[in-house]
């Protein structure tokens, strides 16, 4: 405790040192400085990433292909595990099969909530609306389809995250893609070229979680901020106090680690996401009258593309788009949360975490493009929409007050965000630079300092650079995936054997036979 104690002092002083710093950068245009520099590096970098073929108006990554492509390998490949295990992997969610004394750190429920808070954010708001004004109401089906795949490639890493994580004597635990890329040495790959992707997924980790997962997330939680308080005034020119204000209540958090950051998102992505999935509720139902016919026009415009820039195609493309980026099935980010978790069965940890996808994307997704296009606010929307705007508007036109509910939900899912990726960051350094309390320390207050960073400057050329980096972690975690498929599969048919056998008894069946 005096540790935690020490370092939290010792973090605020460094954000008192660097506020004015980044007050003065502010001001004087250092950022554009930066963005200058970096500019042409940045748009290198997104060209490479995010390359791809153009169908007809539209480009399609190969990134996409590779996440999308291997979702569908999985899917079938393990029998639609996604489909025929639904039911399993709700019961062991709620915990049906906790064993307190499992290795790990957290329940299965705050795995995946933990991991949740990573993926739902500005993507289920603002990233939908685009996605449907862009490829029509079309969209909205493929990007449920995609996502209906990508459970089965979420149930493949974290079961091998798990099953390749270290225990430590202590009760903590690390895991994550660079740990099961690093051991495939065991199936006679040579250990430089291992080693090389594992780091380099680790590294792309770090920085993501730097960027886009925190200047990004911190910097769109100040703009709605303003817009809630007003421009005019004290806020609309100390954006560092709004960022080292930030910075304190995201630092009070990540400093327990992972067992203080499940504890907080266990109850703030219930809260966020009921609230959100409520309102959603209430504006389908104020417009029921509507629902036929968007529900008419997202079926025949998936396949007509009529409403979408580049036809079909356009409807196709941006939907399994929106759903690849979304979710992050095929990233490898959310394996790092789940291999938290207690368990000492890996398989049944991928039960648990096949859910994500179907929460964020076919549930939370889906429910904005519903009211999206219930609404019909996309209809003219241009090419140059603002999503957060555009999905504040649908909610206006029924409760003309829910646009300020929208951005403290904004704000609160940046937070989210922000603190799983935190949790990212520490384990991706922890393989790089070992297991040691000065690395995981050395990194939460060189992530504090970038959320103050990020409050203050406009960096648009850094986060689009970290964010190109984030995508390149599929690359390596795929090729992974895939050479561990066959052995995933046995353990799945031998662990899904037993569960029909009736051999997998939940947490009350064994206690109760031990005090027979």
């Amino acid at each position: 405790m005096r540790r935690a104690w020490r370092l939290g002092l010792l973090t605020l002083g460094w954000l008192l040192l660097l506020a004015p710093a980044a007050s003065a950068a502010e001001s004087t245009g250092v950022d554009k400085a930066v963005n200058d520099a970096l500019g042409p590096f940045a748009d290198w970098a997104a060209t490479v990433v995010f390359w791809g073929p153009t169908i007809g108006e539209t480009p399609l990554p190969l990134v996409v292909i590779l996440l999308v492509g291997a979702a569908i390998y999985f899917s079938v490949y393990n029998k639609f595990i996604n489909l025929r295990g639904f039911r399993h992997s709700i019961d062991v969610t709620r915990g049906a099969y906790d064993d307190p004394s499992d290795p790990g750190e957290t329940t299965h429920f705050q795995a995946l909530m933990t991991a949740l808070s990573a993926t739902v954010g500005l993507g289920n708001i603002a990233g939908v609306a685009v996605a449907v004004s862009l490829g029509g109401p079309g969209a909205t089906l493929w990007m449920v389809v995609a996502a209906f795949f990508g459970m089965s490639t979420k149930f493949v890493e974290c079961s091998l995250a798990v099953k390749y994580r270290n225990e430590f004597e202590d009760g903590h635990v690390s895991g994550g893609p660079m740990y099961y890329i690093d051991r495939l040495t065991q199936k006679g790959w040579p250990a430089p070229l291992t080693k090389f992707m594992a780091a380099f997924f680790a590294l792309a980790t770090m920085a993501g979680g730097l960027g886009a997962a925190n200047m990004f997330q911190t910097n769109q939680a100040y703009a709605q901020f303003v817009n809630i308080v007003g421009e005019d005034g004290f806020w609309g020119s100390n954006a560092w106090v709004f960022g080292l204000i930030f910075a304190a209540i995201v630092g009070v958090v990540i400093i327990g680690g992972i067992r203080s950051i499940a504890r907080v998102t266990e109850k703030l992505v219930p809260f966020m996401a009921g609230i959100y999935l409520l309102a959603a509720l209430v504006i389908i139902v104020l417009n029921i009258t509507e629902l036929p016919n968007a529900l008419l026009s997202i079926f025949r415009d998936a396949f007509t593309g009529e409403a979408a820039a580049g036809g079909f195609v356009g409807a196709f493309v941006v939907g399994i788009q929106r759903s690849a980026f979304s979710n992050e099935a095929g990233l490898g980010s959310a394996a790092i949360a789940h291999s938290s978790a207690k368990t000492d069965l890996h398989i049944r940890e991928g039960f648990v975490a096949q859910l994500g996808p179907f929460i964020d994307t076919v549930v939370i997704c889906t429910a904005t493009a519903m009211i999206i296009v219930i609404t019909g606010v996309y209809e003219g929307a241009g090419d140059d929409v603002e999503g957060v705007s555009l999905t504040s508007e649908a909610f206006a036109q029924r409760i003309p007050w829910f646009p300020v509910v929208l951005g403290i939900a904004v704000i609160l899912f940046a937070f989210s965000t922000m603190i799983s990726w935190s949790y990212y960051g520490v384990k991706a350094a922890n393989y790089v630079f070992g297991e040691s309390i000065v690395v995981v320390r050395t990194f939460q207050v060189v992530f504090l300092v970038f959320v103050v960073l990020g409050a203050s400057l406009a960096l648009e050329s850094v986060v689009p650079l970290m964010d190109s980096l984030i995508f390149l972690m599929p690359i390596a975690n795929i090729i992974a995936l895939i050479a561990y498929t066959p052995e995933i599969r046995e353990d799945l048919r031998e662990y899904w054997n037993a569960y029909q056998a009736g051999e997998m008894k939940t947490y009350a069946e064994e206690q109760a036979e031990a005090g027979a």
